[in-house]
């Protein structure tokens, strides 16, 4: 479920950047996960869990699909 091939894309890395170029591991300490782990998100090749999706958007005050979008079959 977590892994392989991505459907959601995110634009946390832009997000880092216009948060004053947070790093990757600030961002980590933040949501509560690894710095791999946010690595990977960015990259595409992790899915979040619901609650950690959540937990990074609200690392930067934004709605959840500021950060997070869904690439369905038809898109």
């Amino acid at each position: 479920m977590g892994k392989g091939s991505a459907k959601i894309e995110n634009t946390i890395r832009t997000l880092r950047f216009h948060a004053g170029e947070m790093t990757q591991a600030a961002l980590a300490e933040k949501v509560g996960v690894t710095r791999q782990t946010i690595v990977a998100m960015e990259q595409g090749r992790y899915s979040p869990s619901l609650e950690v999706a959540f937990r990074v958007a609200r690392a930067f005050d934004v709605p959840l699909e500021q950060v997070f979008h869904y690439r369905g079959e038809t898109e």
